[in-house]
Formats: structure tokens, C-alpha cells, sequence
């Protein structure tokens, strides 16, 4: 689902299509982000800001496999969107001196599509499936043979005639991402010798990271200007540097192309970002909850149908960062605004609020 504000007509007049605006701090990629991604990756380890216990049992690993002449073994990352999965994955093809081949579960659809793949390996390189979830059963059951014996196996003919070939693969890699662990089969889940969960980022290091994105642009920012867009960026380097483009336009445009506290705040609120780094979506979301059912607890169904949106949408996009900062809680009723997020939109407590009528 991609992240974006759906804007929807209801009713007979309803329009065929929609309109879809991305989200300035939606964790999707753009084409935007893979231009500029391939700029901005890290180059090394050392380059890497952030999840530091992840990278240093990876350091490990791979120094550990090369001593012993082998290849690493197969690697799974787990975590939201935007946390830096394929990075990592760059990382370790580059070293382990491999050449990275990357591609997606979506596009793996038949056994050939991922034949071609593996038969094209050579050693030591890395195969990177981004969204491994989304494989289907029967690519996935090709894959196990190729990730424990380095074979594929081939049937030939039919009925009494079949015969199975093995077809041996160069030794390989395979990193694997995914946005969702638990749609993950407990059979491929098994055969990753290394598994992964990447969490959200803390300010301080999405500040060190949009510092060094501001050095390879060659973007004046003043530290407070890069403070102000990492607390506003959702614990997600993905948003922090897109938040840092646009920011940067602002200021080449209106601000003399320096990027101060005032500046990045001025920008940020006129792309519907505030303080915590809230859209208007989210705002919305939190305030028919709030407003509309009294903080709750309601229905996921009931709130998608008051704002017009999917609940899948609500859930994957708009959902995760609320839970994580604290602002809503599902309940086994439903979902409720905290106090923190009511302190947020500037609205009392329900009880507060009767008191008053009282």
C-alpha cells in the first residue's frame, strides 16, 4: 500500500480515480529516494549511523566466514520500512568483495524468474530479495534447496516419466527484507542463519545522519537546523533525508540557502509536518478518535469509514509511528487516544471535559 493522502468523492457523483498525493513523511520509496539513495548510502561500516549492535555482530560474521573461506550465511532483516534493509545489504556485499544482486519478491513470479537469477550467481555474490514475504509458495519451495544445498532441483517430464535434476549453483548470499516477520513461512524463516530486527532510530542519530547527507549535497545547515529535522523525521532515515530535501528547497528559495532552526521549521510547517513530526493524515486519524468517539476506544473499520481510507492503509502507514511514540493504544475494544496525544491536538480528556459540562 503506498503511503499517501487519498483524497475521495463519495456518492454517485464519485469520481473514477483518485487522487493521490505522496507523503512528504511517508516511509514508502519514491523515485525520488532511489535517485538520491544511491548518493547518499553509506559506503563502509564506519559510514553507518545507527543500529550499532546489528553492524557489529555483522562485522563479525563476515570477518568470520572469511577466515574461513566461506561465504556468509544467509541474512534476514526485519523492521518498518526505511530503517536502511537494503543498505545493509550493499554493505555486505561490498564486504565480503561480492557483487550484489537485488531484487523483489513481487517480481519473483514463477519458478523461471527465479532460476535465471540464481544460475546467473557467481561466488560469493549476494542475491538481496526486498518484501521476501510477498514470495509465492511455489518460488519459495525452489529457493530451499538453493539455500541449503546450493542446488536446484529440476523435474523433467511427467507421470512415470518424471526424473528430478539437480542443477548445482555457484556458493551465494541471500539477504532477505521484510516489512511484515510474521507473513514469513516458519520454513524459509529457518534456513536464515542470521536474523535481524531493525528499530527505529533516536534523534541523535538521525541528526548525525542528516548532518552527513547535508555534507554530501553540500547543503549549508546550521546544527539546530539539522536537530529540528531529525526530531520531526519519525525515527526513519528515509524521511530524514527527504525531509532534509525539502527543506533544502525552501531554503534555497526563500531563506538564502541556509538551513537554520527557524528555517526548517518554517518549511516543515508548510509541508504539514509539526513538531512530532505528524501529518495532517495522522492528525486526522487522532482527532476522529479524539473528537468524533470521544477518544475511544472504536473500531479500526469505523474510523477507515469516517476518514475514507483503507484499513490497510491506516494500519501499515499511518498506525505504527502513533503506537510508537505513545499517542494510541489497540485495545481488544478498540483504538484510544493517550493523554499525550490529546495534550498534542489541544484537547481535554474526555473526563475533564464532563466535569466542566457538570
Amino acid at each position: 500500500m503506498s503511503d499517501s493522502v487519498r483524497k475521495k468523492t463519495i456518492g454517485p457523483d464519485a469520481a473514477p480515480a483518485e487522487e493521490e498525493q505522496p507523503r512528504v513523511v511517508g516511509t514508502d520509496a519514491t523515485l525520488e529516494d532511489e535517485v538520491y539513495g544511491a548518493t547518499l548510502r553509506p559506503r563502509t561500516f564506519e559510514d553507518y549511523v545507527g543500529q550499532e549492535q546489528i553492524v557489529d555482530n555483522l562485522r563479525i560474521a563476515i570477518d568470520a566466514a572469511a577466515r574461513r573461506g566461506e561465504p556468509l550465511e544467509h541474512v534476514l532483516f526485519s523492521g518498518p520500512p526505511g530503517l536502511g534493509k537494503t543498505t545493509l545489504a550493499n554493505l555486505i556485499a561490498r564486504a565480503t568483495g561480492g557483487t550484489l544482486r537485488p531484487t523483489s519478491g513481487p517480481t519473483l513470479e514463477k519458478p523461471k524468474d527465479l532460476v535465471g537469477i540464481l544460475t546467473a550467481l557467481e561466488n560469493g555474490d549476494v542475491l538481496f530479495i526486498d518484501e521476501i514475504h510477498r514470495l509465492g509458495t511455489v518460488v519459495e519451495e525452489y529457493l530451499y534447496p538453493a539455500m541449503e544445498d546450493f542446488q536446484i532441483d529440476f523435474v523433467v517430464d511427467r507421470g512415470a516419466y518424471a526424473k528430478t535434476l539437480k542443477l548445482p549453483l555457484k556458493r551465494f548470499t541471500l539477504v532477505g527484507a521484510t516489512t511484515r516477520a510474521g507473513m514469513l513461512s516458519a520454513p524459509l524463516r529457518d534456513r536464515f542463519g542470521i536474523v535481524h530486527h531493525l528499530a527505529y532510530y533516536e534523534p541523535a542519530e538521525l541528526r548525525r545522519i542528516v548532518e552527513r547527507s547535508a555534507r554530501v549535497l553540500e547543503i549549508a545547515m546550521e546544527p539546530e537546523g539539522a536537530q529540528t529535522i531529525a526530531e520531526r523525521s519519525r525515527g526513519t532515515p528515509r524521511v530524514a533525508n527527504r525531509l532534509l530535501r525539502r527543506v533544502r528547497d525552501f531554503a534555497e528559495v526563500r531563506a538564502g540557502g541556509v538551513i537554520t532552526a527557524d528555517v526548517a521549521d518554517e518549511a516543515l510547517r508548510r509541508e504539514g509536518v509539526d513538531a512530532r513530526g505528524l501529518d495532517r493524515l495522522d492528525r486526522a486519524y487522532l482527532d476522529t478518535i479524539a473528537a468524533q468517539y470521544g477518544g475511544g476506544p472504536v473500531g479500526i473499520n469505523a474510523i477507515a469509514a469516517t476518514l475514507t481510507e483503507d484499513v490497510e492503509t491506516l494500519e501499515d502507514v499511518v498506525e505504527p509511528y502513533l503506537l510508537k511514540i505513545g499517542f494510541v493504544q489497540r485495545t481488544a475494544q478498540g483504538r484510544k487516544t493517550t493523554p499525550a496525544a490529546l495534550a498534542h491536538l489541544g484537547v481535554r480528556p474526555r473526563e475533564e471535559r464532563q466535569q466542566r459540562l457538570l
